[in-house]
């Protein structure tokens, strides 16, 4: 699964899944890129009850097992919320299902679309249970064998909201599968996952990449190479790292790039060229972070892929989403503020 952003990608994709006899037609969605929602709830067949809905921090196209999730959700208005809650009382309802079901939506704006429904379980189903302290398992069990969602107890519909957060945070285990392509995708690549628990967004969110084992900063130097799309973002990023202290490295594109915006970038050569390179920096065991948006494609022979495999198998921190990368600093910015603030108390 892939997606393709030019004629030349789709040529490069057609090529590659042609190069084995087909037994099944290709099937082909439009892509659209907005805020990916998910929901895990109990129907008894006429009711249905909705623990909670849940945030990805990644915009669509990465699955959603790679996702960073938030509970409760903190960017979508109300309307969002209710349109989400009606479609899955409306969709679990037309499919008869009496027990758990699962919806991932886009939201756009105000507007909502389905990618998908499964009248099932799913790997959200734990997480939401617990940090909604609403046992969904115990009672779909119960659904199914004649109990309404009222005779258990519950309201039916959306549940309010709880007044701390929880954040699941994807983990991988790349560094053990040499040669595997990192790069998050509409593939799912997590191998597992853990849980921050905070009363703010930001401490939950911190302590979710300390339990993925993020732990940063050693050495305050950060390498940033992005594809051209990503420039923008990379600016403000950058800007961030940069007021945290961290020194940034980039490669030519990504510190022009930089420098013209005020950042300050130190530029680094490709692999191909005089030394010192990136690979240089990331082998030199002095890097912290590697912020990699790759273009699409499957050549192993590029030097983004190079990179993150490289810095992956030296125990170098790579994220290859510029969404996970704004989530990061923004964890870290939150670090460095309740430092500060415990300075400020130190010395009153």
């Amino acid at each position: 699964m892939q997606i393709a952003i030019s004629d030349r990608e789709i040529e490069e994709f057609m090529e590659i899944i042609n190069r084995i006899a087909q037994d099944h037609p290709i099937l082909v969605d439009k892509y659209l890129q907005g805020k990916e929602i998910e929901v895990d709830a109990v129907c008894d067949g006429k009711d249905i009850l909705i623990p909670g809905i849940m945030e990805h921090i990644e915009r669509t196209g990465v699955h959603s097992g790679d996702s960073i999730s938030v509970y409760p959700a903190h960017t979508i208005g109300k309307l969002v919320k209710d349109k989400i809650a009606e479609y899955t009382r409306r969709l679990a309802k037309a499919l008869h299902v009496k027990g758990l079901i699962n919806i991932q939506f886009i939201a756009i704006g105000e507007d909502v679309y389905v990618i998908e429904v499964n009248p099932r379980s799913s790997r959200t189903v734990p997480y939401i249970s617990k940090v909604t302290g609403i046992p969904i398992v115990d009672l779909a069990v119960e659904v199914i064998l004649g109990k309404t969602i009222a005779e258990l107890g519950y309201r039916p519909g959306l549940q309010p909201e709880a007044e701390h957060y929880a954040i699941k945070m994807p983990v991988f285990s790349f560094e053990k599968i040499r040669g595997a392509e990192i790069s998050l995708g509409p593939e799912m690549k997590s191998t597992g996952e853990c849980l921050g628990v905070a009363g703010t967004f930001n401490e939950a969110l911190y302590k979710a990449f300390l339990g993925a084992g993020v732990n940063l900063p050693n050495y305050k130097n950060v390498i940033m190479t992005v594809k051209d799309a990503d420039k923008g973002e990379a600016i403000e990023i950058g800007r961030r790292f940069e007021r945290l202290g961290y020194t940034i490295y980039a490669t030519r594109s990504t510190a022009a790039a930089l420098n013209e915006a005020g950042v300050k970038a130190r530029k680094v050569n490709k692999i191909s060229q005089e030394s010192p390179t990136v690979m240089d920096l990331i082998l030199g065991h002095r890097i912290d972070l590697v912020i990699d948006t790759p273009t699409q494609g499957r050549d192993k022979t590029r030097d983004g892929f190079l990179i993150r495999r490289t810095a992956i198998e030296t125990g170098v921190n790579v994220i290859t989403a510029m969404d996970t990368a704004r989530a990061l600093v923004s964890s870290l910015e939150n670090k460095a503020d309740e430092k500060l603030s415990l300075v400020n108390i130190a010395q009153l």
